[in-house]
């Protein structure tokens, strides 16, 4: 059982989640009217696309440009140019909103965890950003390229683990994620079509400070675990073509959830004497419908425990690693959390994998 006694508690806190979207923004009318004009030259079932877009149940998204900026846009260069200039403007917001709202300032943070699946840049973005806002000289980098829709919450477990080992330390995870850059156009494949209904553009900042850090407040995070399930490499990623990230997204995704996802959740829970009753927030990735829906009937949770999660789905759209800090920022900020509350962040990604982290009030 973990011990929460003062004085002897190592758990970091989460201070802060900053949030942002892109000003450019579109209904899923206006997206699928764009793809009906793209893809009626070359035949495709347009019915099939205006089915497939609906299914996702995403209101609309938010785009790193405007709408009549992407068709310009033919190679993998001009597509990754934009995406280092756009995604280093939209880190360097949500670096300084979370740094606000967790009151400190540049020169507190020492170590940047970036997480990223779409797009490629060395140096990476942290750098970049720190260019712009100043940490010190001596701050850490982990960049994480490839965890995908897990890589809010692993980036999160990850800073968590170095702050047990240095408790005065502070600690930012960015996610930033410009989906929309990432699209194939000439790619009529159902998990291309999917995915160009699912995924959104935006960035979250999640502000994590030690133990032993002044000014401690906000949930802790209690412990983590990663789940990898052996053969399933084919279930999600990138296959790396010569027009830039061409979708990997099987139709297996929401089975391996209802197969695995209860018994991982319970056997990390028993580990610190808890069960499923015990949790008031869950805090899940907003992966698509039907990955909901199993997160739902596999953990027997009522219908409006992941409301946040469905919410966010509808109104932005997947974010992939930057869902799932989204949500956390507006559970922190809404859930109207006590003392002693326990709660749960999940996510899935490409691997395939999951991560749990264990957070309580």
């Amino acid at each position: 059982m973990h011990s929460s006694a003062p004085g002897q508690d190592t758990s970091p806190f989460i201070r802060a989640v900053g949030r942002a979207l892109p000003p450019h923004y579109a209904t899923q009318e206006q997206l699928i009217a764009a793809f009906r004009e793209l893809w009626a030259r070359k035949h495709f079932n347009l019915e099939r696309l205006e089915d497939l877009h609906r299914a996702v149940q995403v209101g609309g998204r938010h785009l790193a440009l405007p709408i009549e900026a992407y068709p310009p846009l033919t190679t993998f260069q001009q597509r990754n140019d934009a995406w280092i200039r756009e995604a280093t403007a939209l880190s360097e917001v949500v670096v300084r909103q979370a740094l606000d709202k967790a009151e400190l300032a540049p020169s507190d943070v020492d170590h940047v965890f970036f997480a990223t699946v779409t797009g490629i840049a060395t140096p990476s973005i942290e750098a970049r950003v720190a260019n712009r806002v100043r940490f010190r000289e001596d701050f850490k980098r982990t960049p994480l390229f490839g965890l995908g829709c897990v890589a809010g919450a692993a980036g999160l477990a990850r800073a968590a683990d170095y702050l047990r080992a240095f408790p005065t330390h502070t600690a930012l995870v960015i996610a930033t994620e410009l989906c929309s850059l990432t699209l194939q156009r000439e790619d009529l494949s159902i998990p291309n079509i999917i995915a160009s209904g699912l995924f959104g553009d935006g960035a979250a900042c999640a502000v994590l400070r030690g133990a032993a850090a002044p000014g401690a407040k906000g949930p802790r995070v209690v412990a983590s675990r990663s789940v990898f399930y052996p053969e399933t490499e084919r279930v999600m990623g990138w296959d790396v073509v010569d027009s830039g990230f061409k979708v990997v997204l099987s139709a297996k995704v929401p089975n391996l959830v209802k197969d695995h996802i209860r018994g991982n959740v319970d056997g990390f829970l028993a580990e610190h004497g808890l069960g499923r009753k015990d949790v008031r927030h869950w805090v899940a990735h907003t992966g698509g419908p039907k990955v909901l829906k199993a997160f739902e009937e596999a953990l027997e949770l009522e219908a409006s425990t992941l409301e946040r999660s469905w919410a966010s789905l509808r109104e932005v759209g997947n974010l992939s690693s930057a869902s799932v800090l989204f949500v956390l920022g507006e559970t922190l900020e809404d859930a109207g959390a006590r003392p002693g509350d326990w709660g749960v962040m999940m996510a899935m990604g490409p691997g395939f994998c999951a991560e749990m982290v264990l957070l309580r009030w």
